[in-house]
């Protein structure tokens, strides 16, 4: 029997999916998984990563699951599952840091777009290597900061740390590492 391999980006969008449905029929699912400050300062350090089980509502999770297919699948291929997650969960945790030591407000975050954007930035420090022109993901970047800025109720901090975590962590990967 022909058995499929499974890659990172579908078990991912899988387990966030799920979790997504974990949140609808469990409200203490989100009140114990959601970003917020005080509360990872006072030792809830696992919220820095289960962030990016809840969401927004269907519109956020289908963006932030769109996204993460578009480009979790090319950068998973060219440089291997391993490393595809090292990328996604560095960049999920630089983002969630940025968000909350950014900020002097008490906010609360939730969704995995701090790892989206990381993902963008490692599709910028592939550049060449994925065949995919720069400029477009520029674009894209700089709408989203733009649209964020102008629709409010974004963690534009969360994007931007992991925008960062997800360059430098693929530089370093790219520099470390035969790809």
């Amino acid at each position: 029997m022909y058995k499929m391999k499974r890659s990172a980006t579908l078990s991912l969008i899988t387990i966030i999916c799920a979790a997504y449905l974990a949140d609808q029929l469990y409200p203490a699912f989100y009140e114990k998984t959601a970003l917020f400050g005080p509360l990872v300062e006072s030792g809830q350090y696992w919220r820095l990563f289960t962030v990016a089980l809840v969401h927004g509502g269907l519109t956020h999770l289908f963006f932030n699951m769109f996204s993460l297919l578009l480009l979790g699948n090319p950068i998973e291929a060219v440089l291997g599952k391993a490393r595809f997650l090292v990328i996604f969960f560095t960049s999920l945790l630089t983002g969630s840091l940025a968000s909350i030591y950014l900020t002097n407000d008490l906010h609360v975050s939730v969704g995995a777009s701090g790892a989206i954007f990381g993902l963008f930035g490692a599709f910028i420090a592939l550049g060449k290597r994925l065949n995919q022109g720069a400029r477009d993901i520029y674009v894209i970047v700089g709408l989203n900061f733009v649209f964020g800025f102008i629709l409010g109720g974004v963690d534009w901090r969360a994007h931007l740390g992991g925008l960062v975590g997800g360059y430098l962590t693929t530089a370093v990967l790219l520099r470390i590492t035969r790809v």
